[in-house]
């Protein structure tokens, strides 16, 4: 099994962008229609920038309108920890990856069917890779996820 570590304070500064930073360690949410994921369209999957630990799939990615890559479900649910956050003076699920402990987004009951679940996830929260360099980033396993039956 890989190890998902979470890299040092000097080490995340030097490998993360200011806004990537702000997003994943400053629970920060980037602007809508602003990022480059919210309307991506190509096969892969979604890692946390953080980590790398595999989080979504462009199979359940969907066109929610809000400008933000939303989700109808996590790739690896273990790889994910939902707590409720108050911040802005109502109750939302926030969204965070176990092992980097990264800021992803939230979640909302308003997605579409199977699941009803929204994962309205930053862009910034993401590293995205591409079906066709899934093996060579080392994670061949979800080439199944692609294959034609």
């Amino acid at each position: 099994m890989t190890q998902y570590d979470k890299p040092s304070e000097a080490q995340l500064r030097e490998k993360l962008t200011s806004e990537q930073y702000r997003v994943t360690q400053q629970d920060g949410t980037e602007r809508a229609f602003d990022n480059p994921f919210w309307n991506n369209k190509e096969e892969g999957i979604y890692v946390d920038v953080v980590s790398g630990e595999p989080l979504f799939s462009s199979s359940d990615k969907y066109d929610s309108g809000t400008g933000w890559p939303s989700f109808m479900r996590p790739l690896e649910t273990q790889h994910i920890v939902e707590r409720e956050d108050r911040l802005l003076f109502r109750k939302r699920t926030e969204v965070r990856s176990r092992h980097g402990n990264s800021h992803l987004g939230h979640v909302f009951r308003d997605g579409p069917a199977p699941t009803g679940q929204r994962y309205c996830i930053n862009s910034a929260a993401l590293r995205f890779i591409k079906k066709s360099d899934l093996v060579t980033a080392g994670y061949g396993e979800y080439l199944r996820l692609f294959d034609a039956c």
